[in-house]
């Protein structure tokens, strides 16, 4: 029953599609989709994970993105594999999901932490395979400075999922979003979800060490490298988070970093996690 009222609302929620900067829905949902996506988010396996739904609205933002259960989709950085967890669910009998590790040649990398990313691209398919039951062969994983030629022009859709400020704060940003542009196919686009900061915030607290970047900045960043904005979604919109903590985005559930009391920790829990622009890209010619 349970399983039932969650795949209930999840559809109800796909439904009414969040509509782009022109006011319609960017990419055309199929009825096969919407119901795909609503069983992969209500699946028993996300269990742990499915609090962070009411923040992270994956149903809304995936059918935003477009993300079709037969695609073959990139998740750049997966990090603590939230995002990772599901898509296996959902892309891993029909499509084919491949995490996108960073450059560790970079130079924004140590030693260590080039092993680090080298070593979390190594196990990814068996992670996944972990999470969704599914066979390891059905996953993949490269680091963006050994993705083998026959990738690229391969990829449907590729999602930075709260990402962005990380190229940005490491002065990477120019060559991982080429890399990634390489990857997709010519009518591929990159989905964009991030923490948000007040179009007026200053360059100094938006330069990504907090977490926080302005959506005119990424627009125009993304415009710069190649690609056309398609739309935007507010499914991941929370203004009640005035987007100017001293601890950066941090501050905010989960992490709460600096609050030194029951008292702080309430007032940020009931904020929620951060305002976050939702952006759809596609691949220009």
């Amino acid at each position: 029953m349970r399983l039932v009222i969650a795949l209930a609302a999840s559809a109800l929620a796909l439904s009414a599609a969040p509509l782009s900067a022109a006011g319609k829905a960017p990419v055309a949902v199929t009825a096969e989709t919407r119901a795909a996506l609503a069983k992969a988010v209500a699946h028993p396996l996300r269990e742990s994970d499915r609090p962070r739904d009411q923040y992270r609205r994956p149903a809304e933002t995936l059918a935003f993105f477009g993300v079709a259960p037969d695609m073959k989709v990139g998740e750049y950085a997966p990090g603590g594999g939230w995002y990772s967890r599901l898509l296996g669910l959902y892309l891993g009998e029909r499509g084919k999901l491949v995490g996108l590790y960073y450059d560790p040649t970079s130079g924004a990398f140590n030693e260590k932490a080039q092993q680090n990313i080298r070593d979390g691209a190594a196990k990814y398919p068996a992670d996944v395979a972990t999470w969704s039951g599914l066979p390891a062969d059905r996953f993949a994983a490269h680091t963006l400075d050994a993705v083998p030629a026959a990738e690229k022009g391969t990829f449907d859709r590729i999602l930075v999922m709260r990402a962005m400020h990380n190229m940005m704060r490491m002065n990477i940003a120019d060559r991982e979003i080429k890399a990634l542009r390489e990857l997709l196919k010519p009518d591929g686009m990159i989905g964009i979800e991030q923490h948000r900061a007040r179009p007026d915030a200053p360059y100094g607290y938006t330069n990504g060490a907090n977490g926080y970047l302005r959506e005119a900045d990424v627009i125009k960043f993304m415009e710069v490298h190649g690609f056309t904005f398609v739309g935007k979604s507010e499914a991941n919109a929370n203004r009640k988070d005035p987007a100017n903590h001293a601890d950066g985005v941090w501050s905010l559930p989960p992490s709460l970093r600096g609050a030194k009391d029951d008292a702080a920790k309430a007032r940020l829990q009931a904020i929620g996690e951060s305002d976050r622009m939702t952006l759809l890209f596609r691949k220009r010619a």
